[in-house]
């Protein structure tokens, strides 16, 4: 969610998009997380929380590191407390598995409607859905973590919350407890208790708090720089429309947040890191993996641009582009740290931050870290 930042490791860092089921072929560590967020009608703060801060989460672990190397980051996304989602009677819904395409997760996010008034959250069904069903990295050394954030008592529905805690954490899964209401309530209604039971963290938020929206001097500049750096971007294969499309349209989303320029800042940072790599439809992204031959490629998986250039052309093509978005990200990486020193002065005067990302990377990097994670000191 992820935040991945000040070094800019991810300059020199390609890869194919990849999920759980898709292992990436260079040897970096991996973080995994699951969120899951309880959409019935009571929580449509929640929701837009998520679609707000999902970038400040990825984004925690921008520079961190693991055994000298960046992790990839990757996150899956449940809904529960609906009642459309499954004739089973569950209420639960995988929306993204365990992924690190960024702009897809995007996508089911903001594609989260709200649901009616509810009342059956079923905690424990949904925690056993994620362990089962997700691909969960067999190494002891990755950070595994589900994030359950909902307001009912944790003890509803026929699936055993106790036994699912306990099945987590058995296979290197923590699972953080987020109550969204007074803590005596999350307390009460076994929240607290559920965290014990795998080794997670219990945590409250004002689940209706609005993301501080922060407007800063750098902001119309790391905007400029996000359009620039799209523009280095080709397109090619089958996916490449659409994940073109896809990624401008993300953008939109972002700008379109109430909190839109801290969100659109978070999702250039995000998008000038290693974490967000477009390989699957970006020649530039494809260019840096060791199995990458220019010359393979059909003339018509190419962008028209590139068609009627000679081999030659076409490899002077790839190379200016790869150095003016090496360039770009540069740029909104340093940009990006003298905001965050102009936001943490001013949000001295705002009180505690009591929402879902600041809950959701507070405990990301106090666990990460007992995993042999580094974090650079905030």
């Amino acid at each position: 969610m992820k935040a991945i930042k000040a070094l800019i490791i991810a300059i020199t860092v390609g890869t194919l998009p990849v999920t759980a089921e898709s292992p990436r072929k260079e040897d970096r560590p991996v973080v995994q997380i699951a969120i899951l967020l309880d959409n019935s009608g009571s929580m449509s703060g929640l929701i837009q929380q998520a679609k707000q801060q999902l970038w400040q989460i990825v984004n925690e672990f921008i520079s961190a590191k693991q055994d000298g190397k960046p992790p990839v980051v990757q996150v899956a996304l449940y809904e529960y407390g609906i009642r459309d989602a499954q004739d089973n009677g569950s209420y639960v819904r995988q929306l993204s598995p365990l992924t690190d395409d960024l702009d897809k997760l995007s996508e089911k996010l903001f594609a989260i409607s709200q649901r009616d008034s509810g009342g059956s959250e079923y905690c424990g069904w949904v925690i056993k859905d994620a362990v089962s069903d997700l691909k969960w990295d067999k190494s002891s050394k990755t950070y595994k973590a589900i994030f359950i954030a909902g307001n009912e008592p944790f003890t509803q529905g026929s699936v055993s919350w106790e036994s699912a805690c306990k099945d987590a954490i058995t296979k290197g899964v923590i699972v953080n407890t987020i109550h969204c209401g007074n803590e005596a309530a999350g307390i009460a209604g076994k929240w607290k208790d559920a965290a014990a039971l795998s080794d997670g963290k219990f945590l409250n938020i004002n689940h209706n708090a609005a993301v501080v929206a922060i407007t800063a001097p750098q902001d119309k500049e790391i905007a400029e720089l996000n359009g620039k750096l799209n523009h280095t971007y080709i397109a090619f294969g089958a996916r490449g429309a659409d994940g073109k499309a896809r990624q401008e349209a993300q953008d939109s989303n972002a700008a379109s947040a109430p909190a839109a320029p801290s969100v659109v800042a978070q999702r250039a940072l995000s998008k000038a890191s290693a974490n967000y790599s477009n390989a699957t439809w970006d020649l530039v992204d494809r260019s840096k993996e060791k199995d990458f031959d220019l010359g393979k490629l059909k003339d018509e998986e190419l962008p028209e641009e590139m068609r009627k250039m000679s081999a030659d052309e076409r490899k002077a093509h790839l190379t200016k582009k790869t150095a003016e978005r090496a360039d770009i990200q540069k740029q909104i990486a340093d940009l990006a740290k003298k905001r965050d020193a102009y936001v943490a002065e001013a949000l001295k005067s705002e009180g505690k931050d009591s929402t879902l990302g600041r809950a959701v990377t507070t405990a990301v990097r106090e666990q990460a870290e007992k995993k042999g994670v580094s974090f650079e000191k905030r």
